[in-house]
């Protein structure tokens, strides 16, 4: 769809160069049968670049095409109306140019989830300090599982972690019989204070969907619209909180390990291939199962402390839920998870809702 747009758009600033020719002499073009001077001539080259350069930043994905969009789609649309009898037919470009300056904004205009989302980055980040190196002497409180697996992953000489970032790919869906919706994500956390923000690019049906994720201060959000604009599911409370430090937890173990050497985290070693840990963020204290392969990696994460939200996000069902993960490679000095799943323990049986592709990471940032 998006390069249907960026053709129809590419032709519509083409065409506004017609009034350019006209008014210059450069082609005689009788269906322009208008006088057009050469100042509105000169309206209609600046229309036609604008238009040129929206279809382009489209191309290119560039964040802030809206903007570009509104001055191309005023420019436009004044010289159509100049030469209205000629030219009322770019009218029905220019509501398709509308279509793209108001996703544009309510997808990444001031009042945006990614706004809110880059607004709650930079006040977190304002707040960094130094970071410490881990040592071996850091791994000798934790069981020998855990220990393992946070030197097969490389954490040891490392700093600390502050905050960290990851992008994602991968589909979602929200039953069973549901259909998958293809997505791509940004997370960035923080554990000076505890925060989590993880915002979703996704699909359904073709349409656009964002999801904006926030945990601050031991209190979630979870947010769902369509185009940006129109609210789907609106999650938060106990529950939400509660599910959420289960998510933060998850993260910690599967996405960025060294974050696990936490005087805060309480671990019982189960047998040599298992441990439980208690997490709490806040007024939420949660626990998980943590399983280990022969080889020392983490295979698998359970808890009985999430709950699965229905699709509006007013109600909730607690569940066991699961992410086992595959297929380990190096991001940076850190060996991590590359692939992973989510899964919904249900009565009737477990059902995978998520598979994620970790794209990239990163620690530290500011």
């Amino acid at each position: 769809m998006r390069w249907l747009v960026v053709a129809v758009l590419t032709v519509h600033g083409v065409i506004h160069l017609m009034g350019f020719a006209k008014a210059f002499g450069y082609a005689a073009l009788p269906q322009l049968t208008q006088l057009i001077s050469r100042g509105v001539g000169g309206l209609w080259l600046l229309a036609a670049t604008l238009v040129i350069a929206v279809a382009a930043a489209l191309a290119a994905g560039w964040r802030q095409t809206w903007i570009v969009g509104a001055l191309a789609l005023a420019a436009s649309q004044a010289v159509i109306t100049l030469s209205w009898r000629d030219a009322w037919a770019g009218t029905l470009a220019n509501v398709l140019l509308l279509l793209v300056v108001a996703t544009g904004w309510f997808t990444a205009g001031p009042r945006s989830f990614q706004a809110q989302f880059d607004r709650d980055v930079a006040s977190a980040v304002a707040r960094l300090g130094e970071a410490r190196l881990i040592t071996d002497a850091d791994l000798a409180p934790l069981p020998a599982p855990v220990a393992r697996y946070l030197r097969l992953t490389g954490v040891v000489g490392q700093p600390r972690v502050q905050n960290y970032r990851l992008r994602f790919s991968g589909r979602i869906r929200g039953a069973p019989d549901s259909r998958w919706m293809p997505f791509v994500a940004e997370q960035r956390s923080f554990t000076d204070q505890p925060t989590r923000l993880f915002l979703m690019h996704a699909r359904m049906f073709g349409l656009p969907v964002e999801v904006l994720h926030r945990s601050i201060d031991g209190h979630a959000t979870m947010q769902v619209k369509l185009f940006g604009a129109i609210p789907i599911a609106d999650a938060r409370g106990e529950v939400m909180d509660r599910s959420e430090a289960v998510t933060m937890f998850n993260d910690m173990c599967l996405l960025m390990p060294p974050t696990l050497i936490d005087p805060a985290i309480t671990w019982e070693q189960l047998d040599a291939h298992s441990v439980r840990a208690g997490f709490r963020n806040r007024d939420q204290a949660i626990t998980a199962t943590l399983v280990f392969g022969e080889d020392g990696r983490l295979t698998n994460f359970v808890s009985e402390d999430r709950s699965r939200s229905s699709a509006d996000g007013k109600t909730f069902t607690r569940l066991r839920f699961s992410t086992p993960v595959r297929s380990y490679r190096a991001f940076g000095p850190l060996t991590l998870t590359a692939l992973g799943e989510g899964r919904w323990h249900l009565p009737e049986g477990e059902f995978v809702y998520g598979e994620f592709h970790l794209l990239d990471a990163a620690v530290n940032e500011r």
